[in-house]
């Protein structure tokens, strides 16, 4: 199993923030590296979430209940940050489900040392901003991609930019994720084959 290094972290948060390695060492001591099977549940709807994570291998995928269905807001996969940030800031129950879409290696911070590494130095503030960015950045390419592209086009920036998902992740949660039906969504396929 890969063990977190302060390495692997900067790299992965460097595309939202260039900190000094000294920032990612401190933060480094806080990670644990948590093991979810296939479809297991890591963090249930009407539950608090307790940690910032990041996709070592596998993937993830956030969900929200409507009409009895589970609808997907959110995919990840490695090198990737997530959390149900609203909850973790918080400290208060969503409707926010998580869980993994393959055998998932994850790397954990929880609530309680990300806020004492807060507490210890402006450092550990840093880090939180680089959380925060990561988190921001995500949400509002996701929010703006969802209301200003039509179907097909989410559907061809999705298979440009992550075109594995399509071999790793169920065409239902696709198309849950891009808005869509799975049988408007095997038509947006068809047409541009």
């Amino acid at each position: 199993m890969e063990e977190p290094t302060p390495e692997k972290i900067k790299k992965i948060f460097d595309q939202y923030y260039i900190a000094d390695m000294n920032l990612w060492n401190e933060f480094a001591k806080s990670v644990t590296t948590r093991l979810f099977a296939k479809n297991e549940i890591i963090k249930e709807y009407n539950k608090t979430e307790n940690y910032i994570n990041i996709v070592v291998s596998g993937s993830a995928a956030h969900f929200v209940l409507a009409d009895d269905k589970d609808i997907c807001i959110n995919l990840y996969y490695e090198n990737q940050i997530f959390s149900d940030y609203l909850s973790f800031l918080t400290q208060s129950p969503t409707v926010i489900k998580t869980e993994s879409l393959e055998e998932t290696i994850i790397w954990s911070v929880n609530y309680k040392d990300l806020n004492a590494l807060y507490v210890r130095s402006a450092k550990g503030l840093l880090i939180g901003k680089a959380i925060s960015d990561a988190m921001f950045i995500r949400k509002q390419s996701v929010q703006i991609n969802l209301l200003a592209l039509s179907p097909t086009e989410r559907y061809l920036k999705l298979i440009k930019e992550r075109p594995e998902i399509f071999q790793r992740t169920s065409l239902k949660i696709i198309a849950s994720y891009l808005g869509v039906t799975a049988e408007s969504l095997s038509r947006i396929r068809k047409k541009i084959v």
